[in-house]
């Protein structure tokens, strides 16, 4: 029996856990944008390139606004989080709120520390080819977290609601118009090299982002159907449901499983199957969203 004491103690504990939670989801979040306002200030600005980014496009509205690309991307940051809330309510948590101010922020400090930088490579091509590869490892890092660096994240969500368009493809899109409208200010060569790195970039986000987010409806039959039930249920602590299926060729009845896995579940899964049943009957669909009504508890 838990004493007063104890039941205090583990209540602080508790609050302590969930503080050094936070602290580390907010250091994670603050050093994803320090590394993406990295690669925008010290490989996309020299690149003058429009690289799918809320960036990109301050960049190219620094030819017509006199005011410094962290203004300009802070302005644009809010004006996107204002109508994502409008239009996605509380979809846009605190989250994408701290991530859309820090980038800015980030961006007027190396503004003030590096006044008059130009390009670390001195190529254009290889400072856009550098700014895929750097931005892509701060978005890695926010999308992992479940947050994101607000700006065009914002408008490809918004058009995933209600375009229902996947989101990979809605970065692109919205990617993809932001490198055009380069052509406003930029001779041909800087506007493919827009459209390239923008079309890479999306490349990149679905490879190694959204693919890991993407969920797989496995359906097994086998005839060892109780040990991949518990397997699921105990192992993977993933639901089932179970159907009867009647082959066409004898009329004889299974039992067919169907389960839907993330990434790594459905590699632990396959492995179990070959080892478990080589012989099982498995189709595998992708699955890009669901929606559920999560278990409250046993009846």
């Amino acid at each position: 029996m838990l004493t007063a004491d104890h039941q205090i103690t583990n209540g602080k504990g508790f609050c302590i856990m969930n503080n050094k939670g936070l602290i580390k989801e907010i250091f994670v979040m603050t050093l994803a944008d320090a590394i993406t306002a990295i690669a925008v200030f010290f490989f996309l600005v020299p690149s003058h390139t429009s690289i799918s980014s809320i960036s990109g496009l301050g960049i190219i509205l620094t030819h017509f606004i006199p005011l410094p690309l962290s203004v300009i991307t802070m302005a644009l940051n809010i004006l996107l989080l204002i109508i994502g809330f409008i239009f996605c309510g509380k979809e846009f948590g605190a989250k994408t709120v701290y991530t859309s101010v820090m980038l800015p922020v980030f961006l007027g400090i190396f503004e003030k520390i590096f006044p008059d930088f130009t390009s670390l490579t001195g190529s254009q091509e290889l400072d856009a080819v550098c700014y895929v590869l750097v931005v892509s490892i701060g978005l890695a890092m926010l999308f992992n977290m479940n947050a994101s660096s607000g700006g065009l994240d914002i408008v490809a969500k918004i058009m995933n609601k209600y375009l229902h368009m996947d989101l990979g493809k809605a970065m692109s899109l919205s990617g993809m118009c932001v490198a055009l409208s380069s052509a406003f200010v930029y001779d041909k060569k800087t506007v493919v090299l827009s459209v390239l790195g923008t079309y890479v970039n999306g490349l990149v986000l679905d490879y190694f982002i959204f693919d890991q987010n993407v969920k797989r409806r496995v359906c097994i039959i086998t005839k060892k159907e109780e040990e991949l039930r518990q397997f699921i249920t105990r192992d993977l602590h993933s639901g089932a449901t179970i159907y009867e299926a009647t082959g066409a060729y004898h009329f004889e009845k299974h039992n067919e499983i169907i389960t839907i896995v993330d990434k790594s579940e459905y590699q632990k899964l396959m492995k179990f199957i070959n080892e478990l049943d080589p012989k099982a009957f498995i189709t595998v669909y992708n699955v890009s969203s669901m929606k559920y009504q999560p278990k409250t508890g046993a009846f």
